[in-house]
């Protein structure tokens, strides 16, 4: 299963969305993520983080092993997006709530310049890549449009074999770009013993990066 730190770093783009005119983001505070948590019932452990700087180690590309193919051979780039600009600083702050089989975690971002996202080109909206002990496949799929805000999303699978055993991870990413803020929700299924895994509920990842965006904003 994918750990919390690929949770994290796997932030790569598709599916730009974008609305023209600067928006007001002179009230808009990182803090406010943790307003999300009253959109989860008792049945979640809902716990924050933050705000305090920004990790590179967390936000930076999603290092792959060496010896990696892609197919499109030229869209390795969809795997490696970096979605805070190198050196930027600035704070961060993140929600995670856990329950009914799935991990949500929102995360909002200041930095010091502007990070925004790109849409891939159109023949690298699903991508494969394998390597040594290593497959899975990165595709874009639907994220909320919002106004003002540039909306990304991607599904991620990876699949890693070792001694002989194979396990397989899934990742839906939803990242939202407006001036220098950033907000980016994660959801993934939990491994839980004697369970089966559940699916991903993507509909409410969608409506947590939406109810995210509008509070960091105020």
């Amino acid at each position: 299963m994918l750990s919390r730190a690929a949770v994290a770093i796997g932030c790569v783009g598709a599916l730009a969305a974008c609305t023209s005119g600067e928006p007001d983001l002179s009230n808009a505070d990182i803090a406010r993520v943790k307003d999300v948590r009253s959109s989860f019932g008792p049945e979640f452990t809902v716990t924050d983080v933050g705000p305090s700087g920004i990790d590179p180690r967390l936000l930076g590309p999603q290092a792959l092993p060496p010896g990696m193919t892609f197919d499109p051979a030229d869209c390795a780039e969809l795997a490696d997006q970096q979605m805070v600009p190198a050196g930027a600083k600035g704070n961060m702050a993140a929600t995670t709530a856990e329950g009914e089989g799935n991990r949500f975690i929102a995360i909002a971002i200041e930095t010091s310049e502007a990070a925004a996202v790109h849409s891939p080109a159109d023949n690298c909206q699903k991508v494969g890549f394998a390597g040594p002990g290593v497959r899975g496949l990165v595709e874009t799929t639907e994220v909320p449009q919002i106004e003002g805000v540039q909306t990304v999303g991607t599904h991620r699978v990876l699949q890693t074999t070792a001694d002989g055993r194979t396990r397989t991870g899934e990742l839906y990413n939803y990242v939202a770009s407006f001036g220098s803020f950033l907000v980016i929700v994660t959801a993934n299924p939990l491994v839980l013993p004697d369970q089966p895994v559940a699916p991903v509920d993507t509909q409410r990842a969608r409506d947590l990066l939406t109810a995210a965006v509008a509070a960091v904003k105020g």
